[in-house]
């Protein structure tokens, strides 16, 4: 008994610590995604907004320069994150009229990661704190 315990206790410390591992690598990057110093601003009215782990997702319907609907997603902190900075589920509900202010995805015009929305009434809803905005 004593034996098989020295054998297959390696091992089982050996899978749990790979399994760690391979989940610490499994957070993306948010450079690899987004562009630090860049900004892109849209108005158009939320269509949804998922309020979940991973990352909050808001998709909303833009109008562009041509007058023609385009749809948008981005995305935002987690939850909990977003819970310390004065959000909650109901933050944003379909037919809301925002302007939301972010950092462009890297491969896809119409992504972004939200840093600001601003309501039609003017009050804002941060994603990150203080007053630099820094990226989560």
């Amino acid at each position: 008994m004593k034996k098989t315990a020295r054998v297959i206790l390696p091992g089982i410390t050996a899978l749990f610590l790979s399994i760690g591992a391979s989940l610490g690598f499994a957070h993306h990057s948010f450079p690899v995604h987004f562009v630090p110093d860049g900004e892109v601003t849209v108005s158009g009215v939320v269509k949804s907004f998922r309020f979940a782990n991973p990352h909050g997702v808001l998709e909303l319907t833009v109008i562009n320069k041509d007058g023609e609907e385009e749809a948008w997603r981005a995305e935002t902190n987690s939850p909990s994150i977003l819970r310390r900075r004065g959000w909650d589920r109901d933050s944003l509900t379909a037919g809301d009229e925002i302007t939301i202010t972010g950092w462009p995805a890297r491969n896809d015009d119409n992504y972004m990661r939200i840093r600001s929305v601003t309501f039609a009434d003017g009050s804002i809803l941060a994603t990150q704190r203080g007053q630099t905005l820094d990226q989560d």
